[in-house]
């Protein structure tokens, strides 16, 4: 049985931004959408709790409201929705548990196009067992796909080609996991791939014992190397994925980032970290979260489930 998309809602922008992308997210996997509402009693309510409703009786209107906007506006949609009183990290962190993807909102960077996380979602990234979406306000249908052609309907939308998925691949420290979603995402939306690998250069000691750069094109032919031999399994299994190779020198982050401007989706890997402090993630999958342009699917490493297999049975955690 396929388990479901779930996505957290508070009424918030970028949390209805994240829910209509889960209920896409959940009809291209065929399967149903979980929406959730998390909600803690506090003794001075939020503004956007009328004066006249009970905290409870605000969340149960919310819900409702949300879903049926769900339902009307993506037929065929089965909508399961529940309300919490609980600690939203734990309610979202149990959700993820039966859930095969996680979607939330991120606000936007203030001036600039991007994500800001809370500490919700932070703790939610760095410790989910499934891959986790973000999703910031104003992401919608037309942003997932190219440039319609004038005279588009936007009921015709969907039949624009999608924008490229990309993936930010470490071939010193290559998963499976995070592979393979990344090809599944493209195969869903009939998408290309485009994978980028950035590498730094190394350098050695020379007869005077100084620092000095390694480069050449015999370095960078040696990962474009490591990226075909990476990648060759999956292309096998993936065969109507077209995919494009980006090598590069440079930071990884940047890479993403850059190409995110034009991207369906953007998929980075999160290494399992054991840390009392900070958010577990790494610095690649925190600079792309907090400035990618498009969606941002973090896939935990390691990670065990339905419909992931593994050709090269290799990701180090």
């Amino acid at each position: 049985m396929l388990r479901p998309v779930a996505a957290g809602i508070d009424g918030s922008p970028e949390s209805l931004a994240a829910a209509h992308w889960a209920a896409r997210e959940a009809l291209r996997r065929g399967t149903a959408l979980s929406l959730l509402h998390a909600w803690e009693w506090h003794p001075r309510p939020a503004p956007s709790v009328p004066a006249d409703m009970s905290q409870r009786a605000w969340a149960e209107d919310l819900l409702t409201r949300v879903s049926k906007g769900l339902r009307a506006a993506h037929p065929g949609l089965r909508v399961l929705d529940r309300s919490v009183a609980e600690a939203p990290v734990a309610a979202l962190l149990a959700a993820a548990d039966e859930a095969g993807l996680l979607v939330l909102g991120s606000r936007g960077l203030s001036g600039v196009t991007g994500f800001l996380l809370g500490s919700v979602s932070q703790r939610i990234v760095s410790r989910s067992p499934v891959p986790v979406v973000l999703v910031r306000a104003g992401v919608g249908t037309c942003d997932e796909h190219f440039a319609a052609p004038d005279g588009i309907s936007p009921d015709e939308i969907p039949q624009v080609p999608y924008r490229d998925v990309v993936l930010g691949l470490d071939t010193g420290r290559p998963c499976d996991e995070l592979i393979e979603f990344a090809f599944d995402a493209a195969r869903r939306r009939g998408a290309g791939l485009r994978v980028i690998h950035a590498f730094s250069t190394p350098h050695s000691l020379s007869a005077t014992d100084r620092l000095v750069r390694v480069s050449g094109p015999e370095l960078s032919a040696e990962h474009e190397h490591a990226v075909a031999a990476t990648l060759r399994p999956w292309r096998e299994k993936f065969p109507e994925v077209p995919v494009a190779e980006t090598v590069a020198e440079g930071r990884p982050a940047g890479e993403l980032i850059r190409a995110s401007a034009g991207a369906a989706l953007i998929v980075v890997g999160r290494r399992k970290r054991e840390t009392r402090y900070g958010t577990g993630l790494g610095p690649v999958a925190h600079a792309v979260l907090h400035h990618a342009a498009a969606p941002v699917a973090v896939v935990p490493h390691g990670m065990r489930g339905p419909g992931y297999s593994t050709p090269g049975a290799s990701c180090r955690v």
